[in-house]
C-alpha cells in the first residue's frame, strides 16, 4: 500500500487516530522509505548523475582512451576509483545511502576497464579489439574482464551491501554465459543458439533471484536487479525464437500468462509488463493472421475480457480467505516472503 500524508490526515479527521499520531507515523514511515528508491527529485538527480557517470566510463567509452596506452588506462581507472571509494565512505558516512550505493557500482563498474588496461600493458591481449566493443560484441577473451568484475563486485557487495551494486553483479553474469559459450562453441555462435543461451541464462538468473528474495526478505531488496536481467534476458530469448507450429505459439501465451501470475504473487512488475507485452503480441497475431476475416473473434476476446472481470471481482470478495488458506501450506520461508510484501 502506498500510505500518503493525505490518508493519515483523513484517518486522524475521522479519530481513527490523533492528529499528533498522524505526523509521527507519517515521519516514521517517511524514515524508513529514505533508502529506498522513489520517484522524486532527489532521487531522479541521483540515478541520472549515477547512470550518467557510469555509461561514460562504459556503454560511451570512445577510442580517445586508447591514445594512454595500458599503463595508462590502468593509472586513471584506480584513480577513478579510489575517487568512487572516497566518495561511497563520505556519502555512507552522512547515511546517504542511494549516492553511497551508485559511488560504489561505478569503482565495480571500472573493473573491465581495468583488467583491459592491464592486459594490454602487458601485452597479452589477444586481437585488434579494443574496450568500446566489449558492451556490443560476444569475444571469449572478454572472460578474464567478466571474471575480474564478479570478483570486484562480490567484494563490494559483501561490504558495503547496496542493492544497486547488483546491476553490474547481473549484468556481467548474463555477458559471461554468451562468452562461454564462444569459447565451448570455438568460434562464433548462431542467432537461434544466443536465443537459446539467453533463456536458460534468464531462467538461471531467476532462480538465483528468487533464492536472493527468500534470503533477503527482513533486509534490503537485494533481488531486484536479478529479476529484471533475469526476466528480461528469459522473455527476449523466448520471445525472438521463431516458431510455424500453433500449439508452440500457444504455449508462448501461456508462459507469458504464468509471468503475470508469478508477477502478482511476488509482487514483482517486470514480469507483469513483459507477460502482458507477451499476451499482447499473441493475441494481436491471433487478429492479424489466424482469425483476420472472422466477426466472432472480437466478440469472444471481449466475452473473455469480461470474464476476468468479473474473476477480479471474485478475488477481491474472498481474498483474505484464499489467501491464508493457500499460504498455510507453503514453506515457512516462502510465507515469510510473500507476507512481506
Amino acid at each position: 500500500m502506498n500510505i500518503t500524508r493525505k490518508n493519515l490526515s483523513e484517518a486522524a479527521d475521522k479519530n481513527i487516530i490523533s492528529a499528533s499520531q498522524a505526523d509521527a507515523l507519517f515521519e516514521f514511515i517517511k524514515e524508513q522509505h529514505q533508502d529506498k528508491p522513489q520517484f522524486t527529485f532527489n532521487h531522479v538527480l541521483y540515478y541520472l548523475g549515477g547512470l550518467i557517470a557510469i555509461g561514460a566510463m562504459t556503454l560511451f567509452m570512445n577510442l580517445g582512451w586508447e591514445s594512454f596506452g595500458g599503463a595508462g588506462i590502468v593509472l586513471i581507472s584506480v584513480l577513478y576509483a579510489a575517487i568512487g571509494l572516497k566518495l561511497t565512505h563520505v556519502f555512507s558516512a552522512k547515511s546517504l545511502s542511494i549516492p553511497a550505493g551508485i559511488c560504489a557500482t561505478f569503482v565495480v563498474c571500472l573493473t573491465p576497464l581495468a583488467i583491459y588496461g592491464l592486459q594490454q600493458w602487458l601485452g597479452v591481449w589477444p586481437d585488434e579489439t579494443v574496450y568500446r566493443e566489449y558492451h556490443r560484441y560476444i569475444k571469449w577473451h572478454w572472460i578474464y574482464m567478466e571474471l575480474a568484475t564478479l570478483a570486484v563486485g562480490v567484494i563490494m557487495a559483501w561490504k558495503y551491501k547496496y542493492p544497486f551494486l547488483v546491476i553490474p553483479i547481473a549484468v556481467t553474469l548474463w555477458y559471461m554465459t554468451m562468452d562461454i559459450t564462444v569459447m565451448i562453441a570455438g568460434g562464433d555462435i548462431s542467432w537461434e543458439l544466443r536465443k537459446f543461451v539467453s533463456l536458460y541464462t534468464g531462467l538461471l538468473m531467476i532462480g538465483l533471484a528468487f533464492w536472493v528474495d527468500i534470503r533477503s526478505r527482513d533486509t534490503a531488496d537485494y533481488a531486484f536487479w536479478i529479476y529484471i536481467f533475469g526476466a528480461l534476458a528469459f522473455w527476449g530469448g523466448l520471445s525472438f525464437m521463431e516458431s510455424d507450429s500453433e500449439l508452440s505459439k500457444f504455449v508462448y501465451f501461456c508462459v507469458n500468462l504464468l509471468m503475470i501470475g508469478v508477477g502478482v504473487l511476488l509482487v514483482r512488475r517486470v514480469f507483469v509488463v513483459l507477460g502482458a507485452l507477451g499476451s499482447c503480441f499473441y493475441l494481436g497475431y491471433l487478429a492479424q493472421d489466424v482469425f483476420q476475416d472472422s466477426w466472432l473473434f472480437p466478440a469472444a476476446l471481449t466475452a473473455i475480457g469480461l470474464g476476468i472481470i468479473y474473476l477480479g471481482i471474485l478475488w477481491q470478495k474472498h481474498e483474505k480467505a484464499i489467501t491464508k488458506k493457500s499460504r498455510a501450506v507453503l514453506p515457512a520461508a516462502l510465507r515469510e516472503l510473500l507476507e512481506s510484501k
